[in-house]
């Protein structure tokens, strides 16, 4: 049994257990102080043992919508071993956020999840030192270097589709899922790798496997020693090249961050890059492949947007988009916008409470795990309308509902932590999707819908089956055939 169908069986396993074993019981989270006038966080811990964990993992969306309508948008549960605080809706999130009084921590949040897999990651940074590197790892973003990134990323992508073989049962999710890989290692590696490809491949997916382990312990054979191998492999792979990216004038990322610095000079330490990197690595190919996948997802149930956007492409007279063209392509914006509210690549965001504070009129104690749900709050009324039908056109003027509270779509989440890759990761996506439009067409089963689980972020376990065909000739406009 392959790992996609064990985690197919798992997640329905999943589901039946959540089911039928009973909750221990509602209860406050702790009691606030007597004269503070702030209300205790609502919740219950769920099953012995095993909390809500397995609930959350046979879906995510559904478990965070039941538990907004059973307790509204802060309330608390057990999962993965510890307590945390689920927050929901844009002006409870929109709250931590902001982290105006400075009590809520990245590091602390995101580490119990993603240390030791990715430590040192930009994410994995709070306060001045998280500026520090912030700043240095911009210039690696830059309007000129996203130029550059595109320019290596177009024919990989066009190489990478033209492998796809048309059949009645593509699968979209791991095709996807290789070319960004494909993408990552040559826009961001700089290189091609011959025998090394597929274990930089595995590690990189058994790294992102790791973060979401229910057994979080070292024990042989779980997802938790496969991650910590590979990112030993990775350490070890990366650091063997830094010496060499330094000397050099490559312009694919990870010579950049060598060569990087800050207004004042200041520079990244070897092992700073090779952190920065594999972080950024995972980051930036795992939610190009939830995004992308999961437009084709729509666009193969909603067949009329799917020509829309083939036209669109057509219009622009280019196999392959250039930068500049990233904002003409309109129709491609506004359903990537929406695929982003529905399936959100980060479903669920981390904080750490370090000092006592005030949630919502609800009192937060030090130490408290908070988990934003980002994915389920872009399902919320009365912010979206008919929140879980595919309407891309909420985003266009002058209907605008991402606008009707600053907090209601924030996919790369908000504050000095916003995703600091995001302009590279659309452009990636609008990349290959523009290149798939102009040779593909693809359809999904009537009844089709996928079934999620969440790793990093939604992903369908079954692969994304599609009815996959490439365009003909005969197929075109007649100024175009010609």
């Amino acid at each position: 049994m392959n790992r996609d169908r064990l985690a197919l069986k798992v997640q329905s396993v999943a589901a039946d257990l959540a089911r039928y074993v009973p909750s221990t019981g509602d209860r406050p989270l702790a009691d606030p102080p007597a004269e503070s006038g702030l209300l205790p966080v609502p919740g219950s811990p769920g099953m012995p043992v095993l909390g809500e964990t397995l609930a959350l993992v046979a879906d995510t969306l559904g478990w965070a919508q039941d538990r907004h309508a059973r307790y509204g948008d802060v309330s608390w549960f057990d999962a993965f071993g510890t307590s945390l605080v689920l927050v929901l809706g844009p002006d409870a999130i929109g709250e931590v956020l902001a982290n105006r009084q400075r009590v809520y921590s990245n590091a602390e949040g995101w580490g119990y999840f993603l240390v030791p897999f990715f430590e040192r990651g930009i994410m994995l940074m709070d306060g001045e030192e998280h500026l520090h590197h912030r700043r240095i790892l911009q210039q690696a973003f830059s309007r000129e270097r996203l130029v550059g990134y595109l320019e290596r990323m177009n024919p990989v992508i066009a190489q990478g589709i033209a492998e796809w073989e048309p059949q009645h049962a593509f699968q979209v999710q791991p095709a996807v899922k290789q070319l960004a890989l494909n993408v990552a290692t040559d826009v961001f590696l700089g290189v091609k790798l011959g025998s090394e490809a597929e274990p930089v491949d595995q590690a990189f997916i058994d790294l992102v496997h790791a973060t979401g382990s229910i057994v979080r312990f070292d024990v042989p054979g779980g997802a938790w020693r496969r991650g910590l191998v590979a990112r030993r492999y990775l350490e070890d792979f990366l650091s063997a090249q830094v010496t060499a990216k330094r000397a050099g004038a490559q312009d694919d990322l990870f010579s950049v961050l060598t060569r990087a610095q800050d207004e004042e000079g200041n520079t990244f330490a070897d092992v700073d890059v090779v952190n920065h990197l594999i972080f950024v690595l995972m980051a930036a190919h795992d939610t190009s492949t939830i995004t992308a996948t999961m437009m084709c997802y729509l666009l193969g149930r909603h067949p009329e947007w799917q020509q829309r956007l083939r036209e669109e492409s057509r219009a622009l007279g280019k196999d392959f988009i250039e930068y500049g063209d990233i904002e003409a392509l309109t129709g491609l914006d506004l359903v990537m916008k929406e695929t982003l509210r529905m399936y959100s690549p980060v479903a669920l965001s981390c904080r750490r409470a370090v000092a006592d504070t005030e949630l919502a009129g609800h009192y937060i104690p030090a130490g408290t795990r908070l988990m934003l749900g980002v994915q389920a709050s872009h399902r919320l009324e009365p912010w979206w309308t008919n929140p879980d039908t595919f309407d891309p056109e909420r985003f266009a003027e002058p209907r605008r509902e991402d606008k009707l509270h600053k907090n209601a779509f924030n996919p790369f989440g908000g504050g000095v932590h916003k995703c600091i890759g995001m302009f590279f990761g659309g452009m990636e996506v609008k990349a290959l999707m523009h290149q798939l439009l102009l040779t593909h067409t693809w359809s999904v089963a009537p009844d089709y819908h996928p079934p999620i689980r969440v790793a990093t972020g939604p992903t369908p376990v079954d692969g994304l089956p599609v009815r996959l065909r490439r365009i003909q000739p005969s197929d075109l406009p007649k100024s175009r055939a010609l």
